[in-house]
């Protein structure tokens, strides 16, 4: 399933951006939906997760406290706020579900599809 990343883009540090994550093909109102963000040479990495089964969110150490996952059901899109981001945070930034038979859940070990498209976010002075 393609999930479309998008509002990536260039900022100074210290700057803040907001990306969003939507499909048409499906609800999100049923699946957790993760942020993940690599660079090239290094493994993605996931850097927030929202569950569909009770709402809670989760955040890496690296992350927490300057980005937060939000969702609007009303347009089936989830976002991620960041802010205070630095050179460290450039990437390209996808979004993901979890792969079956996981669905609506976060946490360690579950693992999630590849994602569709992303979108770069680049941090520089």
């Amino acid at each position: 399933v393609q999930l479309q990343a998008s509002g990536g883009g260039s900022v100074q540090p210290g700057g803040s951006l907001k990306l969003s994550c939507t499909t048409s093909t499906f609800s999100f109102e049923y699946y957790a939906i993760a942020w993940f963000r690599q660079v090239p040479g290094k493994g993605r990495e996931q850097i927030a997760c929202i569950s569909s089964y009770d709402g809670s969110t989760h955040y890496p150490d690296f992350v927490r406290g300057r980005f937060t996952i939000s969702k609007d059901s009303s347009k089936n899109t989830v976002y991620l706020q960041m802010t205070r981001l630095n050179p460290e945070d450039t990437a390209v930034y996808s979004c993901a579900t979890p792969k079956p038979p996981y669905r609506d859940r976060c946490g360690d070990g579950i693992p999630f599809a590849s994602g569709g498209q992303g979108t770069l976010v680049t941090v520089s002075s």
